[in-house]
């Protein structure tokens, strides 16, 4: 099931989900996903499962210190 996709990004920064994706992770009417910023690329995956490849991929300290390198970006800024 893995496949490469090109996305068109809009000017506001928007990108759709493909329809087979939303069908099997049960978004037919929209929710929330998780999305890793991996520096070099974004991964997205179904809700809840963020925090778990991270755990599985990234010490706690390996992942903070990774956040701390990123420095005062205000691109990263969260509320």
């Amino acid at each position: 099931m893995v496949a490469v996709s090109e996305f068109l990004v809009s000017s506001s920064g928007q990108m759709s989900l493909p329809a087979e994706v939303r069908r099997r992770w049960n978004l037919k009417g929209g929710g929330p996903v998780d999305v890793l910023d991996l520096g070099f690329g974004v991964l997205t995956v179904p809700r809840g499962e963020g925090r778990r490849l991270l755990g599985d991929l990234l010490s706690r300290d390996d992942h903070a210190a990774f956040v701390r390198s990123l420095g005062d970006d205000p691109d990263l800024a969260t509320s």
